[in-house]
């Protein structure tokens, strides 16, 4: 399998030399292509200081990050821009959708960015609304339309580009239960079917058991990390939850 993400000897420190804070502490994984990974960890770990740096939005005091083989700790500011929209999809808590478009303009918003044909913005959100279900509410504005379909709203958005990685933050946090668990099967059946290669920040154990493999991280080090492997899903939500109890229980692990 290709390597689709390489976190190399990551650390990430804030403060000045009187004061120092180290967010994170020499973190080294892979994520493959097709892979569905989950990172988990008590509040204030890291795990979203990490999410930032993969996003670029944040940086790396030192070590080097890689999607598809490309250094982005390398790439200059003027060119982030750009190689986020081309390479990287985000689904974010709180939808971060523009309540002045539509849910088709939503959704496209990257292609049109990119200066693609009006034919091809079209054809490409049509397939991808269909996939996710949500063909009937393209011309609806997101105030129009329920957090479940806002949530499918915005996996639409991070796929139409065919992103090398998509990047989730908590996206089952803003939902009601059958909501979460809706969007969590949604997204497992993207990763099984088109083999999107997901890498998921959650609190919540029951989410977390959708994916392949899990990263705790405590301290801004990686604990320990867990694959589901030949595991049933309830077998590998009980071994998060032994887990979970070992950082001191500081997720959600009921639904």
């Amino acid at each position: 399998m290709d390597t689709v993400l390489k976190i190399d000897s990551v650390e990430k420190y804030y403060g000045n030399k009187g004061n120092v804070v180290k967010v994170i502490d020499d973190i080294n994984f892979d994520v493959f292509e097709g892979e569905f990974i989950g990172v988990m960890g008590p509040s204030g770990s890291g795990k979203t200081t990490l999410l930032n740096m993969i996003a670029t939005i944040d940086e790396v005091s030192s070590g080097h990050i890689y999607v598809d083989n490309k250094d982005i700790t390398e790439i200059s500011q003027k060119d982030l821009a750009k190689f986020r929209r081309e390479n990287l999809g985000f689904i974010f808590q709180d939808f971060n959708l523009l309540d002045t478009l539509t849910i088709h303009e939503n959704i496209a918003l990257a292609l049109t960015i990119n200066r693609c044909k009006k034919g091809d913005i079209d054809e490409k959100v049509k397939k991808v609304a269909h996939t996710l279900g949500i063909d009937e509410i393209l011309t609806k504005y997101p105030y129009e339309a329920s957090g479940g379909q806002k949530q499918r709203c915005a996996c639409a958005r991070a796929l139409i580009t065919n992103p090398k990685l998509i990047l989730a933050d908590e996206p089952t946090g803003a939902l009601d239960s059958r909501s979460a668990q809706m969007l969590i099967e949604m997204l497992s059946n993207l990763n099984k079917e088109l083999g999107a290669t997901i890498l998921m920040v959650t609190h919540d154990s029951f989410t977390a058991s959708y994916c392949d493999r899990i990263l705790f991280i405590k301290d801004g080090k990686i604990f320990t990390e867990l694959r589901k492997g030949e595991n049933s899903r309830k077998q590998f939500f009980n071994q998060i939850l032994d887990v979970v109890a070992l950082l001191g229980g500081d997720v959600r692990d009921v639904r």
